[in-house]
């Protein structure tokens, strides 16, 4: 049978690679090859070359041995055919980013007003006539000083320009870390494939023409190729077509695989015939890269690319408008980031309560001016003091702006960033990768994890320890000599052939340690179980190789099994199978005896042998495995291999075996941890239940006495369908609250579970999910968890681009430090938040205050400008990388429905505020009797800077450094210096502050409205700051019980809140974007205008672009923060194809991974 194999030349055309410089196939010719499909393709390659191995020829390669791998010949074809690499976008130059950061609204008033200010500052009438103008308008004791008024206009741009330039730059330095953790992406990238008759990984990018590579179920395409040989290959082209479907590929159907696409199912060989920008997938990123070169960024969106391998790329389906879409409108939409959402809810709200502050300002000043120049002190309107009437407008309007730059929170969305970033960086040396930087909190907000079994809660180091072999249970592995000599033979030439070639057992790292198990484990269990019987498998291999097996059934998720054809020379065929020991223990009718001779395999042996073997081993949480074979004669003549029901009868059984998995030492403990920590988790595997019971009670998932569910996947089904086969979430509610084990499952009951879970409403909170996955078949369930963690070892392709996070040891503990990570970024954002608001609170209430009843701000612009950019910044920075704690797991999630401020938080915001307000109040209006000093109220136009309102600012600042450490803790706990200096970069900005704040006051002078200040006054202002400190433990002594009339505030959005007509807006959105949501309620165009109310929902855009992220990325956003501030909101969609659902569309079940025997 020649459908999936290839027998050519062993050397091909190979040896003339040295003798010929020139390749007879030109770049042009395979690039139009590639682009035909099926029969097309076929009678294109027969005509042109007369088969693949015609072509292998013309590339002066070899089907069986690739390339001889030397450098000149590798460099030639790089040279001819192009290199494997996809070049990046050109990035902006540092001028646009400085640009792109002075396109913020609010610069550009304050901008214009400094400007205008600026200019009529230098404009000076004579004294008389500036008498003439109002008392307001004269007084002027210094003429130097009058002349000096253009120095807060000047302080005002270079702070502005300062702003700039650092915007700029910070945004430049991340660019360029983002590049260059790109290039490390593509270096760590490999791919297996065949050179000088060794199989060999190579960097994606080395990959080039001529090469054969070997691929596998769950790998992602790096290039494009035709196929040699195949077992059973599925691909899933929808990344380019658009079609769900899976298409088979066979050498005499369609033999084309293409760059960007998945194998779904199966393995084989390929030529590879185009790389880079001439693969397929490069010539569509070509074209919109160039697309988007003509257009502007905005529109260029839809047509985003996102880059996943060094050389592959996964495009958009390029029918946006066709059926799949359609489909897409009917499926339940993923709710996006819990945090975004209430973040930009509670900006929103800040934000129009900040407008209305400034606007209500300046009227009360134009309209106090009016009354008090011209109906009080009667002077009469004249021409020549029109510029003195505008320079108090543009003052007062200067005073607006610094209410709403006062009012609004804009150092929240750094914050968000910095903790974020942070978060990431260091969740990386924990062992998890984070794709999506949203991933992060939602994580914190975890109420369940629905966990794999092997390799997450178990070592996935397997090893045979039991076997029924002749009729014998052996409680350990038998020596060979106990064994017949026909059934040792028949069992090492069946797990031989019958396991993926490219598993195999390879030597120890070091000396005296266990030999290395290269690919699936379960496999290696098995080819470990004939090196302990002294028989080679690789003798059998070397003399069957893969090109030699006739037909292959790969196992996936539906077969639970794997079965391999032998052709032998009479014409006769042998087949070895081997899978789950319940399933294919049904399909035999014989079983071999210690004769050697097979007897009769009735049902009641049958069921006699699952008593005594298979579920004693099941209750030691053994993974049992049957070993079985069929010889179909040859004058029964060729059997129909494509009816499986058929062909998969009749076996007969040569052994079956107890696989052990030991349990992560490190397991018990951390489910422990999860448990009190209020997140139930759950175990679905692919298992025997028996053995996955055993499992989950050794691991603490499950405990005796309780009251728990285990079900197999059947018995799921069976339960949650109505009479039409139709899923019930009623039927779903009944069970998922007990269920603790789902043995036997396929992946589709895992989507079931998790959506059913995440659906439910029958618990008061809302469900977060969190799902572990390794196959291709778990990228649905990954997709529709709100927190898909991929394996890093054991996962597939497929599974980790579908993923959040990757876990890169594959460990279980590892997601419990992924929660407490995810925790730390909620409570980092609520102790900035209460920091942030005591702040905005009281210089709100201040600038507003002093500006009605004194005409003037008490808090100058530029003051202003330091405690927002600087301090705000620096605050952030200082509260978002508080390290987390082990007492982050002693409380229960907080679930979608917590506010972001709580009641206690909200205590101490106010309870602070009173504290702050009370004591400038006092140094505004009883300073200067205390001090005796000079009053420094209804100053004239341009007055030097008094020690009053510079003692005002010193001791404003100084409670706000005092009240960081107050805000460190948001639960009402009194220690707040606990783990303080834990914390080296809180330590580092707290003092950096008190430094600059020094520097300030004392040399600042005019351009800060700062006069230095006496030891004597430094202290009280000292002290005043430190009473912060004393008032913080009698806020905290207060029951937050009593104060039963405080609100709390940062709610989400909830799905029942949102009107039915804007659901219908979004129905053709993959998610329900809650950050969205708030923005069209809250006048986007002035949600836009305004960066003081920006959440800057955008700060994964930067990271999330690669599906490998790594901690490089934020290096420098740590770094240089110190002046960030972001411009626009922009949207953020997961690159997610649709999910489907199970009740509408059939998936395809695969998983050759053996997860599920």
């Amino acid at each position: 049978m020649a459908n999936n194999s290839f027998r050519g030349s062993k050397h091909g055309r190979r040896g003339e690679a040295n003798h010929e410089t020139e390749f007879s196939c030109s770049l042009q010719e395979l690039r139009s090859l590639m682009e035909l499909r099926g029969a097309e393709a076929i009678t294109r390659i027969q005509e042109c070359y007369g088969d693949v191995n015609g072509l292998c020829g013309r590339l002066r390669t070899s089907p069986v041995e690739g390339l001889d791998g030397k450098s000149e010949d590798i460099n030639r074809r790089k040279q001819n055919f192009g290199q494997n690499v996809i070049p990046p976008k050109k990035p902006k130059t540092f001028v646009q980013l400085v640009w792109e950061a002075l396109q913020d609204v609010t610069l550009i008033i304050l901008e214009v007003a400094a400007i205008i200010s600026l200019g009529l500052s230098f404009y000076s009438p004579p004294d008389a006539e500036r008498q003439n103008c109002g008392e307001a308008a004269g007084g002027v004791e210094d003429e130097g000083e009058a002349e000096a008024g253009w120095i807060e206009g000047a302080a005002i741009l270079l702070s502005v320009v300062c702003v700039v330039l650092v915007t700029a730059f910070n945004d430049w330095s991340k660019e360029k870390q983002f590049r260059g953790l790109q290039s490390r992406i593509e270096q760590e990238q490999k791919f297996t494939v065949v050179r000088g008759g060794q199989v060999i990984q190579i960097k994606v990018s080395e990959i080039v023409v001529g090469d054969i590579a070997q691929v596998k179920y769950g790998d992602l395409l790096p290039a494009d190729g035709v196929l040699i040989q195949g077992n059973d290959l599925k691909i899933d082209e929808s990344s380019l077509t658009g079609e769900s479907d899976h298409v088979k590929k066979t050498l005499d159907k369609d033999p084309m695989l293409l760059s960007g696409t998945h194998v779904m199912e199966g393995s084989g060989k390929m030529l590879v015939t185009a790389v880079g920008v001439n693969s397929q997938t490069g010539i569509i990123f070509t074209l919109l890269g160039a697309g988007e070169e003509g257009k502007k960024e905005d529109k260029g969106k839809k047509g985003k690319q996102h880059i996943t391998d060094g050389a592959t790329v996964e495009m958009q389906p390029l029918n946006e408008d066709g059926e799949q879409d359609k489909k897409k409108k009917n499926l339940p939409k993923k709710e996006k980031s819990v945090l975004q959402g209430k973040l930009t809810k509670l900006a929103v709200q800040i934000g129009k309560a900040g407008l209305f502050m400034s606007t209500i300002t300046v009227i009360i000043l134009i309209t106090r001016f009016l009354i008090d120049t011209f109906w009080i002190q009667g002077v009469v309107w004249t021409a020549e003091c029109v510029p003195i009437y505008i320079q108090f407008l543009v003052k007062f309007f200067i005073i607006g702006v610094t209410v709403l730059v006062v009012a609004v929170p804009e150092g929240l969305p750094l914050a968000v960033t910095i903790s974020l970033a942070y978060s990431v960086k260091k969740m990386m040396k924990d062992n998890n990768l984070v794709r999506h930087l949203d991933a992060c909190e939602t994580m914190g907000n975890a109420t369940a994890i629905c966990s794999d079994k092997t390799g997450t809660l178990t070592m996935n180091r397997m090893t045979v320890v039991q076997a029924y072999i002749a009729g014998h249970h052996y409680k350990k592995v038998p020596e060979s000599d106990l064994i017949p000599v026909k059934i040792l033979d028949l069992l090492t030439l069946g797990i031989g052939v019958n396991c993926a070639y490219t598993t195999k057992i390879m030597p120890p790292e070091r000396e005296g340690g266990l030999p290395r198990q290269v690919g699936n484990k379960t496999e290696c269990a098995l080819l470990g179980f004939t090196l302990d019987l002294h028989r080679d498998y690789q003798s059998i291999r070397n003399e069957i190789p893969e090109e030699k097996l006739f037909k292959v059934y790969t196992f996936n998720s539906v077969r639970k099994s794997m079965s391999t054809v032998l052709k032998n020379h009479d014409g006769s065929y042998r087949m070895f199978s081997k899978g789950a020991s319940e399933i294919l223990l049904k399909k035999c009718c014989q079983i071999l005896m210690a004769s050697g001779e097979a007897k009769a395999f009735k049902s009641r042996d049958r069921d006699d042998l699952v008593k005594r073997v298979v579920e004693s081993m099941a209750s030691e949480g053994l993974r049992t495995i049957c070993l079985a074979y069929r010889d179909f004669p040859a004058s029964e003549g060729e059997p129909d291999w494509d009816n499986e029901a058929q062909i998969l009868t009749g076996l007969t059984c040569i052994a079956v075996v107890g696989i052990e998995d030991p349990v992560r030492p490190e397991v018990p403990d951390a489910i422990r941890k999860c448990q009190r920590a209020g997140i139930t988790v759950r175990m679905v595997t692919g298992d025997n239940i028996n053995t996955a019971r055993a499992i989950a009670t050794k691991c603490g998932i499950l405990h005796p006495g309780d009251d728990f569910l285990c079900l197999e996947g059947k018995e799921f089904n069976r339960r949650i369908r109505n009479e039409l086969g139709e899923i019930e979430q009623e039927r779903i509610d009944k069970i998922w609250p007990k269920l603790r084990v789902l043995a036997r499952s396929s992946p589709t009951d895992k989507h079931t579970l998790v959506k059913g879970i995440i659906d439910s409403t029958v618990l008061e909170q809302s469900q977060v999910v969190a799902v572990t996955g390794d196959g291709t078949n778990d990228g649905p369930a990954l997709k529709k968890a709100d927190v898909g963690f991929a394996m890093g070892i054991a996962g597939t392709d497929v599974a980790k681009e579908a993923s959040d996070i990757i876990l890169t040891d594959d460990n279980f503990s590892s997601i419990v430090k992924a929660v407490m990570w995810g925790r730390n970024v909620y409570d980092s954002i609520s102790k900035f938040l209460q920091f942030q608001l005591t702040v905005n609170v009281v210089a709100v209430i201040v600038a507003f205050s002093g500006a009605c009843i004194t005409q003037d701000s008490p808090l100058k612009a530029v003051q202003m400008l330091w405690v927002n950019l600087i301090m705000d910044t620096f605050a952030s920075l200082a509260l978002a990388t508080e390290p987390p704690t082990e007492a982050l797991l002693l409380r229960n999630p907080y679930g979608r429905n917590k506010p972001l401020i709580s009641r206690t938080m909200m205590k101490n915001i106010l309870g602070h505020a009173v504290y702050q307000l009370t004591t400038i109040f006092l140094l505004l209006f009883l300073g200067e009797k205390m001090f005796d000093i000079d009053n420094g109220r209804n100053a004239p136009l341009h007055a030097p800077p008094s020690e009053h309102y510079t003692i005002v600012f010193n001791t404003f600042v100084l409670m706000q450094i005092f009240n960081e450490f107050n805000a460190r803790k948001i639960h009402g706990e009194r220690n707040v210096f606990e783990g303080v200096f834990n914390n080296i970069i809180f330590c580092t900005i707290v003092l950096g502050t008190l430094v600059i704040q020094i520097l300030i006051v004392q040399f600042g002078g005019k351009p800060f409205s700062c006069v230095s200040l006496t030891i004597e006054q430094w202290l009280w202002c000292i002290f005043l700051g430190v009473g912060s400190l004393l008032w913080g433990q009698l806020v905290s002594s207060i029951p937050t019980k009593w104060l039963k009339f405080l609100k709390t505030a940062g709610h989400g959005t909830q799905r029942e809140e949102i009107p039915e007509e804007e659901l219908e807006e979004m129905k053709d959105m993959d998610e329900i974007d809650h950050a969205e949501m708030e923005l069209r309620r809250g006048q986007v165009l002035w949600c836009r205008g305004l960066n003081r109310i920006q959440t800057q929902v955008r700060f994964a855009c930067w990271i999330r672009i690669s599906p490998h992220t790594s901690c490089d990325v934020v290096n420098k956003i740590i770094l240089t923060v110190t002046f960030e501030k972001f411009s626009t909101f922009s949207r953020i969609r997961k690159q997610f194809s649709s999910v489907k659902d199970p009740r509408e569309v059939t998936m395809t079940k695969t998983n050759s991974e053996w997860r599920g025997t």
